[in-house]
């Protein structure tokens, strides 16, 4: 369990600093662009693969707190299916953005949720999926006060549906790249 802990303090904790505009600020100064963004990347990657890791090595001797209902399963599915659409639109710019304007964030959210509805009655997934899920709430409310401020600009751009197009034909096939192969590849869970 303290390898998933772990790579979550690692994942979700550098992935807090633009959040915190002045911390961000001051390491950005000191290493300069090119290095932020190298220990950036390190520590996104060294944290997802200890949350990888960490949670296929609990979750077969994970004790269940309760029983999810049956039947969320298709639910689910769409749910993260939704969540890859929107996680595709923030590379374009279309309407999908321009409406949800944090679509990024957004998908973290639905994925999450997604996930809790059918993993969330043992430990392991309540802590994996719960902690993304209140991240992405408090990076939400921090974008929020971000763009007030004048931060974050959102909504500078004309949309065009054929970004629209495109992000829901990439959303989709990752989706069926993941649901029958990456999946289980990846987190050794099969999906189909």
């Amino acid at each position: 369990m303290w390898v998933l802990i772990l790579g979550l303090v690692l994942f979700l904790g550098i992935h807090t600093l633009p959040a915190l505009p002045r911390k961000r600020h001051k390491l950005f100064r000191r290493l300069g662009e090119n290095q932020y963004k190298m220990v950036f990347t390190a520590i996104s990657l060294i944290g997802l693969v200890l949350i990888i890791w960490g949670y296929a090595s609990v979750s077969d001797e994970d004790p269940i707190l309760f029983d999810m209902p049956h039947g969320l399963n298709h639910l689910t599915m769409l749910l993260v299916l939704i969540a890859f659409i929107l996680f595709a639109s923030s590379f374009f710019k279309g309407y999908i953005k321009y409406g949800v304007r944090h679509p990024q964030i957004t998908a973290v959210k639905v994925w999450a949720l997604a996930h809790l509805l059918v993993k969330g009655g043992d430990v392991a997934a309540l802590i994996l999926f719960g902690s993304f899920l209140a991240w992405a709430v408090f990076d939400r409310i921090s974008l929020k006060k971000r763009e007030q401020i004048g931060l974050v600009k959102t909504r500078n751009f004309s949309p065009n549906w054929l970004h629209d197009v495109a992000a829901v034909v990439i959303g989709v096939l990752v989706y069926l790249g993941f649901m029958f192969y990456l999946h289980k590849f990846l987190i050794g869970v099969p999906i189909i």
